[in-house]
């Protein structure tokens, strides 16, 4: 058993400051360590709890030079303002934060300034961002920085992690990259327990692909009730219409395997097989029109995903998730997801995209936003229906 070292150091509040200040020459163990690691003494500890409001309070001392972050507001659901929900709402951020060697190597943000790409206060944004909205649930791609960054500052506030690199993540072709790229789930310990959770490598016709999913079941602590949250990144670029699909069938496959198995079994109000709730976030780098959306809108798990709160209409999706300019040109779509159990789970609100304006005319990323995808936050509670 390893021997853990406890050193004199200040709060946890100026711990994780000198988390965030480190440098990022180091490389991830393969076999890392729970504890944090000091970068000046280099003692390892157990994370100590620290307050979010300073550690909010020190991301906006750092960023004091930067224009203000825009602000997002939530729009409530209907039924969600007549039904409140006795036990709380379970808020969940789905966000592809950009991995830090890509953005500097190889996506060619064109309009975007260099030294809006640069990790010491870039890092800052990003943890801006997920302590302002609190989530209970964070599932994030591109996250190259994960035993470095993320999971040390997060364990800290009370969130356990799991993360699943890609096999071949384009990180590792980047000079002076911090390790592959890959899907990280992040859930607050004080809202649930953790059953289970398993890394999923997709497969496309049986034959195993780069793009990867974490699959994790927990226990809410207020309802007592199970719920399977899933975080994946799809294959990129156009013309890989066909990869895509057959690796969201096969998370759909898995998903459904393991949904059932934890389930009481029966069938639903609206007739499908009843289980664990779900939900499944992602880049899924397909727009509304393409078969891997239809997959999941049409799959006998019973998902919807939550952003079509947002229209007028239900049921078209935000006009974008993502909007950036490379050299073959601009592109403004809509990538990102969150799907859910609508028969078992309801959206009691979802967070409004920045406008146009907000963007600005560079588009993503930039001073204001840290990725070249904007976060998606959602709020949902337990129907009566279901386990």
């Amino acid at each position: 058993m390893m021997e853990i070292m406890v050193c004199p150091m200040g709060g946890g509040a100026a711990r994780l400051y000198s988390a965030l200040a480190q440098p990022l020459d180091l490389a991830p163990s393969d076999h890392p360590s729970p504890a944090y690691q000091d970068p000046h003494s280099g003692c390892l500890t157990p994370p100590e709890p620290a307050d979010p409001l300073d550690l909010l309070r020190e991301c906006e001392e750092a960023l004091r030079d930067r224009p203000p972050r825009p602000l997002r507001a939530f729009s409530s659901a209907r039924d969600a303002d007549t039904h409140p929900s006795p036990n709380g709402s379970i808020r969940v951020m789905q966000w592809n934060i950009l991995a830090q060697a890509l953005g500097e190597g190889v996506d060619s943000f064109v309009h975007c300034p260099l030294d809006a790409l640069n990790w010491a206060i870039r890092k800052y944004l990003i943890l801006e961002e997920i302590l302002t909205y609190r989530p209970h649930i964070l599932c994030l791609q591109e996250v190259d920085h994960y035993y470095d960054t993320f999971q040390p500052i997060l364990a800290s506030l009370g969130y356990q992690g799991h993360f699943c690199p890609k096999p071949w993540s384009p990180c590792l072709d980047v000079e002076g990259n911090n390790g592959p790229d890959g899907c990280a789930l992040f859930f607050d310990q004080s809202y649930f327990e953790l059953l289970e959770s398993v890394n999923v490598r997709l497969s496309a016709m049986l034959i195993p692909t780069n793009q990867v999913a974490v699959v994790t079941t927990l226990r809410c602590r207020a309802t007592d009730r199970r719920l399977c949250v899933a975080v994946t990144h799809l294959k990129a670029r156009s013309g890989w219409e066909y990869l895509r699909s057959a690796q969201g069938s096969d998370l759909l496959r898995h998903l459904q395997n393991i949904t059932q198995a934890r389930g009481v079994g029966g069938e639903g109000p609206s007739g499908r097989a009843s289980g664990t709730p779900l939900l499944v976030c992602g880049d899924f780098n397909a727009v509304p029109s393409e078969e891997v959306y239809r997959r999941f809108a049409a799959s006998p798990l019973g998902l919807d995903s939550a952003y079509k709160r947002l229209s007028s209409d239900g049921v078209s999706e935000p006009a974008y998730t993502t909007w950036k300019i490379r050299p073959t040109g601009e592109c403004c779509s809509t990538l990102d997801y969150v799907w859910y159990s609508q028969d078992q789970l309801r959206v009691d609100g979802v967070l409004d995209m920045p406008t146009e304006e907000q963007i600005g005319p560079n588009r993503l990323p930039s001073y204001n936003y840290p990725s070249d995808h904007l976060s998606l936050v959602c709020d949902f509670s337990f129907t009566d229906r279901g386990e």
